[in-house]
This record gives structure tokens, sequence and C-alpha cells, in this order.
């Protein structure tokens, strides 16, 4: 009989994440999620994308949390894997920032960064 192996969580949310993020979709009738993705783009190489999502889609992973629910885009997942959402306030600005172990590097300005895909647990890299 086969065994079952637990999957890591794509993301966690902090409870200032799923608490802004349950806010916001309180705020939106009709819209299902908040959804993560990853373009891109800017002078480090990627950039972090959010949008809202009215429909689940058959591939997206959910991430469910006092009443947030988050989507990840499935061509972003193995650059989320491992990522905690956080939501900071400041005395000029509040945002949600990405906790991201798969970040190599980022911009000065902090609008874009170096992702790497995670190498899933038991698989290593080999030269071909």
């Amino acid at each position: 009989m086969p065994s079952l192996r637990m999957m890591p969580k794509v993301m966690t949310l902090t409870d200032a994440a799923a608490s802004r993020v349950a806010a916001l979709l309180a705020q939106k009738p009709g819209v299902k999620a908040l959804k993560i993705g990853v373009k891109k783009g800017g002078c480090a190489g990627m950039e972090y994308t959010m949008t809202w999502a009215n429909e689940i889609g058959k591939f997206d992973e959910i991430v469910e949390d006092k009443g947030a629910v988050v989507l990840i885009d499935p061509a972003a997942i193995m650059y989320l894997l491992g990522t905690e959402m956080d939501y900071k306030v400041d005395k000029l600005s509040s945002q949600f920032v990405f906790n991201n172990p798969n970040q190599k590097g980022a911009c000065g300005c902090g609008e874009s960064v170096n992702l790497e895909p995670a190498v899933p647990q038991g698989f290593a890299p080999t030269d071909h």
C-alpha cells in the first residue's frame, strides 16, 4: 500500500495578512479570493501580482485561513513554495510583504525580486 506524504503548503498567512485579506474580501461582493502570482518584469527580473478572482481555477492552489481565501496561480507555485505572506503597517504606508525562501535578491526600490523555482525534496538537479 503506498504511503501518503504530506505536501508542504505553498503559502502561509500571518494573522495580520489573513485579517486584511478577509476584510478586503468582505468589501467586494462576488469576489471569491485574492489571487497571487508572479510575472517577468522590473529590474530584478520578476514581480509579484495580486488580482481579485471571481472564480477558482481548476489548477489554482487554495489557501484558506481565518476567513481569508487566497489563490496561488499554478504557474507561480514553484516560485512561492514555502512563502509567508504578511501585512505591514508603518507611518507612511501599508502593504503586503512576501517572506519568500526562493527569493535570491531584490531591486533597490523593492518593486521587483529575483526568484528561483523551489526544488522539491527528494529531487536533485542533474547535469546532462
